[in-house]
């Protein structure tokens, strides 16, 4: 028995594609959307939201790229990437060396994938400080990626900027439709606040200009303490729905997940973490529409 496609089994009859079909087949690649995690502040849960929103984005179905943009690699880590196998880096696409879909690997959550990084990043910003494209290196890698992905193209990445306002994080922002702020629920949140929303703006009028706010999530709330009841209510009158209903709390079994290369939702999906992750990526979601009715 022989394979026919569906042209060959019409018995001789020529069929000719539709106009539609043409214009369908000459249309560019869906381009996913592109969500930069950003904080120049240390500590605020940047990684641990990255790793964990994106699987749960995977869980409800969404196929997604973690970008690891922190030269520690922590998110790399923290999917179970060992260090030695990070051949092809984050380092290596910014530099000019290598596609991002090179950089592209597996993880043990269906649908998600990781770029890594490694430390090489650390001397990138000396490296390509003069020369003209180096704010959008990261725009054009992923748009680069977009028509190497077939018949299953992301549909979210996820930028896991460093702890800091650099290159990286610039070329993070430049490349990036929003930006989600994960906020620590501490006394000096909306101080650090202030100088990111500074940034974005600048990057706005000048690199990017559909470059915006997609929301605000407040990490490591704990109840118990009056502290963090107070900044919740300040980040909501400051920031208004901008904010996240969903705040993710302070968990162990968030903490302890990394340290065993997996997702706190593959670690212990019933715990209070896991729960408030998938939470977030369904409001995630429903914003997403919401913007994409507008």
């Amino acid at each position: 028995m022989t394979d026919q496609t569906p042209f060959e089994s019409g018995a001789g009859t020529s069929v000719s594609p539709s106009a539609s079909e043409q214009t369908a087949s000459a249309a560019p690649p869906a381009r996913p959307r592109v969500l930069a995690l950003a904080n120049q502040k240390g500590g605020v849960g940047k990684t641990t939201t990255a790793i964990n929103l994106g699987t749960a984005l995977a869980a409800i179905g969404e196929r997604v790229l973690i970008l690891d943009l922190d030269p520690q690699g922590n998110a790399s880590t923290g999917l179970g990437i060992d260090r030695k196998s990070r051949r092809v880096s984050t380092y290596h696409v910014l530099a000019g060396e290598a596609s991002l879909s090179a950089a592209v690997v597996e993880t043990v959550v269906p649908r998600l994938h990781v770029a890594p990084s490694t430390l090489d990043l650390l001397g990138l910003e000396l490296e390509i400080a003069h020369q003209r494209n180096r704010a959008y290196r990261l725009r054009l890698a992923i748009e680069g990626l977009a028509g190497t992905m077939g018949d299953d193209p992301f549909t979210y990445v996820l930028i896991d900027c460093p702890p800091s306002l650099n290159l990286l994080t610039i070329n993070a922002l430049t490349a990036s439709d929003a930006v989600l702020v994960p906020l620590q629920c501490e006394f000096f949140a909306l101080e650090g606040l202030s100088q990111l929303l500074k940034t974005v703006d600048q990057v706005r009028s000048t690199l990017n200009p559909r470059l915006s706010i997609h929301g605000i999530v407040l990490t490591m709330f704990d109840p118990r303490n009056n502290l963090s009841g107070q900044v919740v209510a300040d980040v909501r009158q400051f920031m208004g729905n901008k904010v996240y209903e969903t705040m993710i709390p302070r968990n162990v079994r968030v903490s302890e997940a990394p340290s065993h290369g997996k997702p706190v939702l593959l670690y212990d999906l019933k715990c209070s973490g896991s729960q408030a992750y998938l939470k977030l990526a369904s409001e995630v979601i429903q914003r997403e529409r919401v913007l994409r009715a507008a």
